[in-house]
C-alpha cells in the first residue's frame, strides 16, 4: 500500500508543543491587560452572512473572502475581520445601553491572500473595541491599551504610528478628483510613491493647493512637531480639526506617560473603508508587517441598525510571536510538568503518585519504561515535552530523580 503524505493547505499551519504553550501564555497576558482596563470578553461566530462583510461595509474585498453556501442557499463567509462582527453584535446586544461598551476578543480570521504574497491565510487576532464614545480621551485610552499590551507581551522597542483619516480625506475632497483617480492615488500613497502621486494629480488637473498638500505628505512623518507643519498645508477646516484632535490625543497620552511610543504619519488612509478618524498601526523589529492595526469607525455600527461611534484595534498574534522570537525575547510556555517514568512492576505506585501530584495542581504525565530504551532516551523526551523533572520508579523499589533543567540526579530509597 502506498503511503501518501497528508499536509495542510497553503497558507495554514499546525501549532503545537512549545509554540502552543507560548501562544497560550501570551494570550493570557493580553487578556489580563484588557481586563485591567475594564474590557469584557465576547466571542463571535467563525462565519457570517456575506452582508456583514460586503463592499458597502468597507472591509476585505470579495475576491479575498472564503465563501460558501448553506442548505437554504444563503451565501456565508469565513470571517476575514472581527471588527464588523463586533459592530453587528453591539447594534443588537447593546442597543439600549446608554454607557460605552468595552469589548475584547480573540479569534482566527481567514483571508484568501494571493499565493505569491507568502502570507498566512489563517491568522489569530486579539483585540478590543469601545462602542458608544467619540472623544479624544477614548482615542487616547485605546492607544494606551495598545502600548500596555505590547509592553506586557515583552516588547521594549516599538512605535505606534498614528494618523487621521479625516485629514487625508480632506485633501481628497479639496482636490476634486474622480473616484477612479482617488483609488489610484490612495494606492500610490499607501506604497509611499509620492512622485507617482504628484504626477497623477497633475494629470488629473487637481487644485494647486491640494497638490502642494499631497506633496508635503512625504515629510509628515515624525514626532508631535510635524502637526505644526501640517497646519501650514491644511486646506480646510476639516483638516485643521483632524490635526487638533491628534494634538489632544497626544496631550492625554502625556498624562499616561506613554507619548514616547507615538509617532505621527498623516499619509495614512487605512486598509479598510470603514475608518473615519484616528487610525494607527504598531511596528517593531523582526516582522515585515504591522503587529497592531486599528482606528475609529464612527459609521460602521450604523450599518447594522444603531448610530454609534466606535474605536478599536487588533493585535496580529502571529506577527507578534514572530517579532518576540526574532528579538530573542523569552516567552514562558507555562508551568513545567513532571514526568513519572516507571518499570512495569511499579504501575500502581506511578498512578497513585500521579494522582497525588494532580490533586495539588501539578501537571503530571506517566510513562512505562521500555526495557530496550535507555534512561537518556526518556530524559531527552522529557525535555522536548517541556517537563521540568522526571521521577523514575525503578523495579527494585527506589526512585531516581532527574532535574531536567539542570541535569542533577539523585536516588531516593
Amino acid at each position: 500500500m502506498n503511503k501518501k503524505r497528508v499536509h495542510t493547505p497553503e497558507g495554514v499551519r499546525d501549532v503545537y508543543g512549545t509554540e502552543y504553550g507560548q501562544r497560550s501564555k501570551l494570550k493570557a497576558k493580553l487578556n489580563k491587560v484588557f481586563a485591567s482596563y475594564g474590557y469584557e470578553g465576547i466571542r463571535t461566530p467563525g462565519f457570517e452572512f456575506f452582508d456583514v462583510f460586503n463592499k458597502s461595509v468597507g472591509t476585505t474585498p470579495s475576491k479575498d473572502l472564503y465563501k460558501f453556501f448553506d442548505r437554504e442557499g444563503n451565501t456565508l463567509v469565513l470571517r476575514p475581520d472581527i471588527t464588523p462582527q463586533i459592530a453587528r453584535a453591539s447594534a443588537t446586544l447593546f442597543k439600549d445601553d446608554e454607557f460605552p461598551a468595552r469589548l475584547c476578543y480573540v479569534g482566527n480570521t481567514f483571508i484568501n491572500h494571493s499565493s505569491y504574497q507568502g502570507r498566512l491565510k489563517e491568522s489569530t487576532q486579539m483585540g478590543a473595541e469601545m462602542i458608544g464614545l467619540d472623544a479624544a480621551d477614548a482615542d487616547a485610552e485605546m492607544l494606551a491599551l495598545v502600548i500596555d499590551c505590547l509592553k506586557n507581551a515583552g516588547l521594549e522597542e516599538f512605535q505606534i504610528s498614528v494618523g487621521n483619516v479625516d485629514f487625508f480625506q480632506s485633501l481628497i475632497e479639496e482636490s476634486e478628483i474622480d473616484d477612479e483617480t482617488e483609488e489610484r492615488l490612495r494606492e500610490l500613497i499607501n506604497n509611499r510613491n509620492f512622485f507617482g502621486a504628484d504626477e497623477l494629480l497633475e494629470e488629473a488637473d487637481a487644485k494647486p493647493v491640494s497638490r502642494k498638500a499631497f506633496s508635503a505628505l512625504s515629510e509628515m512623518v515624525g514626532g508631535v512637531e510635524i502637526l505644526e507643519e501640517a497646519k501650514k498645508v491644511a486646506p480646510s477646516k476639516k483638516a485643521m480639526k483632524a490635526i487638533r484632535r491628534l494634538e489632544k490625543i497626544y496631550a492625554i497620552l502625556s498624562v499616561y506617560k506613554m507619548e514616547q511610543y507615538i509617532t505621527f504619519d498623516l499619509s495614512m488612509s487605512g486598509i479598510y473603508g470603514y475608518y473615519t478618524g484616528i487610525i494607527f498601526r504598531g511596528y517593531t523589529f523582526g516582522t515585515g508587517d504591522a503587529i497592531v492595526k486599528g482606528g475609529r469607525y464612527d459609521h460602521l455600527v450604523e450599518k447594522f441598525g444603531k448610530a454609534e461611534p466606535a474605536i478599536g484595534f487588533a493585535i496580529v498574534v502571529d506577527e507578534l510571536m514572530s517579532a518576540l522570537s526574532r528579538q530573542r525575547i523569552q516567552i514562558s510556555s507555562g508551568e513545567k510538568s513532571t514526568l513519572i517514568l516507571y518499570d512495569k512492576e511499579r504501575l500502581k505506585d506511578a498512578i497513585q503518585l500521579a494522582m497525588e501530584f494532580r490533586g495539588k495542581d501539578k501537571n503530571t504525565q506517566i510513562l512505562q519504561k521500555a526495557s530496550d530504551k535507555s534512561l537518556e532516551f526518556y530524559v531527552d523526551y522529557g525535555k522536548r515535552s517541556l517537563a521540568g523533572s522526571m521521577l523514575y520508579l525503578r523495579s527494585k523499589g527506589d526512585v531516581q530523580m532527574v532535574n531536567l533543567m539542570t541535569g542533577e540526579e539523585k536516588i531516593v530509597e
